[in-house]
């Protein structure tokens, strides 16, 4: 299994095929997403330091286009673990936002 680390908090195995923001959130992380994993909302966002996948959908992209954020963020409700290990700084944290995390994203 890959390990994920997430910047300032830990580092942990996560299973492949797993979307990214199921596996933070799964680690006891704070992490947002208020869209529900739909690629809406952006609060889910994650800017990666190693690991960054190639394939990026174009839901995802046309979100990060109209916002601004291409080449910047990735959507971590969009993006399924792969074999080699990422290393990721979370966005949005709802206790720093005082805002629920959102509903859970279906894997």
């Amino acid at each position: 299994m890959p390990t994920v680390t997430v910047e300032g908090e830990k580092s942990f195995e996560a299973p492949t095929g797993k979307k990214l923001v199921l596996c933070i959130e799964d680690a006891g992380i704070d992490i947002l997403h208020r869209c529900g994993g739909f690629a809406r909302c952006t609060t889910c966002r994650v800017h990666f330091l190693k690991g960054e996948p190639a394939h990026m959908g174009t839901t995802e992209r046309a979100t990060l286009e109209e916002d601004g954020l291409l080449g910047e963020y990735r959507l971590s409700c969009q993006i399924r673990v792969a074999d080699e290990d990422m290393t990721v700084q979370v966005w949005g944290r709802s206790s720093e936002k005082g805002i629920p995390p959102g509903d859970r994203p279906e894997d």
